[in-house]
């Protein structure tokens, strides 16, 4: 479905204001889970920080650094926005979502969680956009992984 003259101009609107004014930008001071993400075929870059609840099972805090196109750091800043402060599994069901969106692989298991994240569906049409959009998302997932080992 093609998207409205309106739905575009607000999509480039959000995604121009997270990417000038990027939400959660900075780091956090350790002890943190780091990662680092890069696309080595359009050269964005991606840090996150993140901290657990004490029980281990809560993002609590979530920041991230990083320079590329606006989508990468558009969808970080978004991305810092809905899974802060949510558990683990909550933010994994969200990075699932989020990937079906702009993979065009169907509709997500609760759209309304992703809130502004899902102006990002554009990107399905152009698959090098995809990695940049999932490109912070990675990182975090990369960075809960080393939790466990």
């Amino acid at each position: 479905m093609p998207l409205s003259e309106e739905l575009r101009d607000l999509y480039q609107q959000v995604i121009l204001d997270h990417s000038r004014n990027p939400r959660n930008h900075g780091e956090i001071p350790p002890p943190c889970l780091h990662a680092h993400g890069d696309n080595p075929s359009c050269g964005d870059e991606i840090d996150v920080w993140l901290r657990l609840s004490d029980d281990g099972q809560n993002i609590d805090d979530l920041k991230f650094t990083g320079q590329g196109c606006a989508i990468s750091q558009a969808s970080a800043s978004m991305m810092t926005q809905k899974i802060k402060g949510k558990s683990k599994t909550q933010a994994a069901a969200m990075r699932e979502d989020f990937r079906r969106v702009v993979m065009g692989d169907g509709a997500p298991a609760d759209e309304d969680a992703l809130g502004e994240l899902i102006l990002l569906e554009g990107v399905q049409k152009f698959p090098q956009r995809v990695k940049c959009a999932m490109l912070a998302w990675r990182a975090v997932e990369q960075a809960l992984d080393s939790a466990k080992a």
